[in-house]
């Protein structure tokens, strides 16, 4: 439906001071903070695990040296989604002299809109990592999983045995499963935390967690042993689109974790309708979220 005089009659009248309700303030790019961003020149990207070699051996003297083989772990796909919006304004209110205030207002609406689905999106990724069925990834499980099997039979797991909250118990112990991660034959990886994502319902928590010097919430005279041993070397990102306000998440420096394919950036066109007269605009993009390595990240949906 285009955009007529008679949704703007106040538009026309003398007398208005001001409009109002579109001048609102939006949160950034704020998946930057947890998805890596990549270009894609295909309908849909496909990454592949691979199994390295196990331990070596002890070779007794005389004895035949033993091969091991590698082989595929599995496939993750990044199938792309094109997202579109646009708007019209009719002929009538282009010849009343509507056309410069109504296309520079909804223009701006028009990019806020495309903006927030972006990252509704993004968050969904998150959002649905700790659900029971139909987000599961290349290896079968759900991003965030107890259960993530491993070529050698053995599993990782990126989340906590019981649910936690957010606290010193729980972020020292995941610092410490995240350490005890391995690869798919089960060599030990070296994995360490970069940065810890919440919703804006625990950023007070967060910043006495990672900011104070003392220990938190006793009356100890201890360390912060978290802050004081950098175990979190970015610090926090409030991410305001999760929809959990006690879950929360640890990114690490596995790569090839949680990923961004941007297939056809934001595009914006104006055209002018030859049956109608009305001017009309769109915007375009075409991208995917999802994850390649569930160790990419740790999460807890809280207690």
């Amino acid at each position: 439906m285009a955009i007529s005089r008679a949704q703007m009659v106040k538009e026309l009248l003398p007398g208005l001071n001001a409009l109002f309700g579109m001048e609102y303030s939006r949160y950034g790019e704020e998946h930057k903070e947890i998805f890596e961003t990549e270009s894609s020149d295909r309908s849909f990207e496909e990454e592949v695990k691979l199994s390295g070699f196990s331990a070596a051996p002890v070779k007794s003297e005389g004895d035949a040296i033993q091969y091991d083989a590698a082989q595929e772990a599995f496939t993750s796909r990044y199938s792309h989604e094109t997202i579109a919006l646009g708007f019209s304004i009719t002929e009538e209110a282009v010849e009343d002299n509507l056309y410069d205030s109504l296309s520079s207002r909804y223009t701006k609406a028009l990019a806020r809109a495309m903006a927030y689905t972006k990252q509704i999106k993004a968050a969904s990724v998150l959002n649905n990592a700790f659900a029971a069925s139909g987000y599961t990834g290349g290896d079968g499980v759900t991003l965030c999983s107890t259960a993530h099997p491993l070529v050698s039979g053995g599993t990782n797991s990126n989340r906590p045995a019981v649910n936690a909250d957010l606290n010193e118990t729980s972020l020292e112990a995941a610092v410490i499963q995240i350490g005890g991660w391995t690869d798919e034959r089960g060599l030990l990886i070296a994995a360490k935390p970069k940065k810890l994502i919440i919703p804006r319902d625990l950023m007070f928590v967060a910043t006495r967690l990672l900011k104070t010097e003392g220990r938190v919430s006793t009356a100890d005279n201890d360390i912060n042993a978290i802050a004081n041993n950098g175990a979190i070397p970015g610090g926090y990102a409030v991410n305001n689109f999760l929809t959990d306000s006690d879950a929360w998440f640890l990114t690490t420096d596995i790569p090839n974790g949680l990923k961004h394919f941007v297939r056809t950036p934001m595009t914006t066109k104006m055209e002018g309708d030859f049956d109608t007269g009305n001017v009309r605009y769109k915007a375009r993009e075409r991208y995917s979220f999802g994850w390649s390595d569930a160790l990419g990240i740790f999460g807890s949906p809280g207690a």
